[in-house]
């Protein structure tokens, strides 16, 4: 799964003031003109520039691809149980199957059992795997998730973001993305 990215948008790639981004999946992206606004808001500073400028009858400056926040905005220790994030902890694959279409979440001990809605107790499932199991025990169903449910923490859900990167990356960004990877000699 990845998310479009426009290059012809020219989106500026968001940095907390401690140079990682804010977020991996989605990337931190804001459009030109929001970086401009954070700019003459003094909000942000700019890191690095496309080619692109903009003007207008007095004043002219070229478009922020890199913008860095000049407060650091403390991260969220535990991620908000959604959908997605489900999705996301589980790599975007069925926990049974390793299929990544038609994505639903399952209770691993169903609400039939007692089971709860929680990050303890929900997996990502297709909807064929889903249906198959329905309200049984995974003894019962002969079916058991590939990795135990887990809350994750927000480092997990950025790790994980990693492995699905946009279909567009600025050369500029390169240098903010993946930083705590080895570099090359």
């Amino acid at each position: 799964m990845t998310i479009a990215v426009s290059p012809q948008a020219l989106p500026a790639l968001v940095l907390n003031a401690d140079y990682r981004p804010l977020s991996y999946y989605p990337l931190s992206l804001w459009s030109w003109q929001d970086a401009i606004k954070a700019v003459f808001l003094d909000r942000v500073n700019i890191i690095a520039e496309y080619e692109h400028s903009v003007s207008s009858p007095s004043f002219s400056m070229r478009l922020p691809s890199v913008v860095c926040l000049k407060t650091y905005v403390q991260p969220s220790r535990n991620p908000a149980f959604t959908r997605f994030n489900v999705f996301l902890r589980d790599r975007f694959e069925c926990q049974y199957c390793g299929a990544h279409d038609d994505l639903t979440f399952d209770h691993v001990t169903p609400r039939a059992h007692g089971g709860e809605t929680t990050w303890e107790n929900v997996v990502a499932a297709c909807s064929p795997c889903n249906l198959r199991k329905g309200s049984k025990l995974p003894k019962q169903a002969g079916m058991f998730p590939a990795q135990r449910p887990y809350q994750p923490t927000v480092q997990d859900l950025h790790n994980n973001g990693r492995l699905f990167p946009p279909n567009y990356l600025h050369e500029s960004w390169l240098d903010y993305l993946y930083w705590d990877t080895e570099l090359q000699p």
